[in-house]
């Protein structure tokens, strides 16, 4: 699998690096130096200190459009694939260090599956802001450095990801739904699968970790 960088003409399709907000993502990157990296992913919609930073502000009015935003984080270590997931609006990421995003297209699932030889491996250097378009399948970073592990920003409209609405399933849709504004897609060897998340995705379940050597240029 070749990784991509963020820079590179096939990121087009899947998100793109917002530019003229340098004060503000040096604001956020020392908020986030001091959220926890554990040995294990570890997500937080809403975090009170990114919340309470002028930079929360920035990101609602420039990159929602006024509309009320959640700053939150998604830390740790991790390679694998796992799951993916979308939303119905686009998803901001920036990285205190590198890390990597492994990515799909929502129109490329079918009946209710997508195999992963369709996913696309994603470089995002430390400090670049990038938006993950709402048509873009997603989930949690993969680090590039085993010792760092990765701290990224996870901003999103307020409420996504937290408690999934009650209500009866009428779509396939509502099958995928496991948080509000949340559509999640299993690899059937992911522990999501084994606690009930239902299974959307065929094929290899992709540990970036035998990659990384191969793409050191990137």
């Amino acid at each position: 699998m070749k990784i991509y960088s963020v820079f590179d003409r096939e990121f087009k399709p899947y998100g793109q690096i917002v530019k003229g907000l340098d004060e503000t993502v040096q604001e956020i990157l020392e908020g986030l130096a001091q959220t926890p990296v554990t040995d294990h992913v570890e997500y937080v919609p809403t975090d009170k200190g990114l919340q309470e930073l002028p930079a929360a502000l920035e990101i609602s009015n420039h990159c929602f459009g006024g509309m009320p935003t959640q700053m939150g984080w998604c830390n740790g270590h991790n390679t694998e694939l796992n799951c993916l997931e979308y939303h119905r609006d686009s998803e901001f990421n920036l990285g205190t260090g590198d890390f990597i995003l492994l990515l799909a297209k929502q129109e490329e699932i079918v009946d209710g599956m997508l195999d992963t030889a369709k996913v696309k491996a994603f470089k995002v250097p430390a400090g670049v802001l990038v938006e993950v378009y709402a048509t873009t399948l997603h989930y949690a970073p993969c680090h590039c450095d085993k010792e760092a592990g990765f701290q990224v920003l996870v901003a999103l409209p307020w409420g996504t990801n937290t408690d999934r609405p009650q209500m009866v399933n009428k779509t396939w849709e509502a099958e995928i739904m496991t948080a509000r504004n949340k559509w999640l897609l299993a690899h059937p060897e992911s522990g999501e699968a084994k606690t009930g998340a239902k299974v959307g995705l065929s094929g290899e379940n992709i540990d970036i970790a035998k990659y990384l050597s191969l793409n050191e240029q990137i």
